[in-house]
């Protein structure tokens, strides 16, 4: 009996108050460490909402920088531990990423790792020139002002959308689209096309037929109306005088064709020396509309051509007051009138050029 007794005691030896006690602790330990990575993975880590751009060269550590600097996450130790465990330094995928309030770490690495971006908005309005339009453009997605210049002078893709090289500005409608940031050239000028083919509804298109024009003739004189006002409720009136004087033969003598083909806006004065441009889009020395849009046309300005006013207007000349609004003619006499009181204005401010 006496020799079991020892026998048990080699087997299982009392156990001092010592090693309870570590015992113990480890395993408070233990579960308070399981706590802690179940809170990195499931506690809520999105204090509030907003969104990151990752690019191609970005780590897990920008990524992180970026959740931090812009206060969307709570924990940058949890984001760093499941980032770490879910290996998401070999599954960066760019592209702009929100982040709604409520979500855990789990979640946002998940959403990241998946390349599950969100749309952002792109917009673009007040432009004259491609290079412009290439430039705004490279501001807001992930190419560059090169790349989408490219795929602004790309003959082979006027082609296969049915413009050419002067006409080709009309097929973009400024506006705001969502699109992806990471949207390639190619893929744009594709939606950009199927935006324009939304656009145009039977609506517009009819018209359009009824003023005797195509949408991009429409696109055409619609760029004109845009130069010669910024006043919105004047659009219809100077669209409805440059209709009139179509359908009576006479030139458009719109002065900003000629600044455009001049290649300079910035020119306050039109003087005869530049009347005597030789350029298709000269509308003081060639009648009807020139070969294309001189800028971007907006969607107010082509709605102000598709329904201009109606009156017998067939001249106008800015307004004395430098407001920005017109003083409107019937007769060349009364037009002559408007437009010496303007030069009288431009003198005396010493605006010459």
């Amino acid at each position: 009996m006496q020799i079991e007794q020892n026998n048990r005691r080699l087997l299982f030896p009392k156990l001092g108050k010592f090693a309870i006690i570590f015992f113990a602790f480890a395993l408070i330990g233990s579960g308070y460490w399981a706590f802690t990575i179940m809170g990195y993975i499931f506690d809520e880590n999105v204090k509030k909402a907003g969104g990151i751009y990752v690019t191609e060269k970005s780590t897990v550590e920008s990524v992180q920088k970026q959740l931090v600097k812009k206060g969307i996450i709570n924990e940058f130790k949890a984001f760093k531990w499941v980032a770490k465990k879910k290996k998401y330094n070999d599954a960066i995928k760019p592209g702009y990423y929100f982040f709604k309030k409520g979500l855990n770490t789990n979640q946002i690495v998940n959403k990241l790792r998946s390349g599950d971006q969100n749309a952002i908005k792109l917009t673009f309005n007040n432009v004259r020139f491609k290079e412009d339009l290439a430039g705004k453009l490279a501001k807001q997605i992930q190419a560059d002002s090169t790349s989408l210049l490219n795929a602004l002078t790309n003959s082979q893709w006027m082609d296969d959308f049915g413009f050419r090289k002067e006409t080709y500005s009309a097929m973009f409608v400024p506006n705001t689209y969502q699109v992806y940031w990471t949207i390639k050239p190619e893929k744009l000028i594709a939606r950009m096309h199927e935006e324009y083919n939304r656009f145009w509804t039977e609506s517009r298109k009819r018209k359009a037929e009824a003023l005797g024009m195509s949408p991009v003739e429409v696109s055409v004189l619609a760029s004109i109306v845009q130069e010669e006002t910024v006043k919105a409720d004047e659009k219809k009136k100077v669209a409805g005088v440059y209709v009139n004087r179509l359908k009576k033969g006479m030139l458009l003598q719109a002065d900003p064709t000629v600044k455009f083909a001049l290649g300079d806006f910035s020119i306050k004065r039109i003087l005869n020396k530049h009347l005597k441009l030789e350029s298709p889009y000269n509308t003081y020395k060639y009648k009807g509309l020139p070969p294309g849009p001189i800028n971007y046309p907006e969607i107010s300005s082509i709605d102000a051509v598709l329904n201009y006013e109606q009156h017998r207007y067939l001249y106008f000349c800015a307004k004395e007051d430098f407001s920005g609004y017109h003083n409107f003619a019937k007769t060349l006499r009364a037009h002559n009138k408007n437009a010496r009181k303007y030069q009288r204005a431009l003198n005396k401010n010493k605006i010459f050029k």
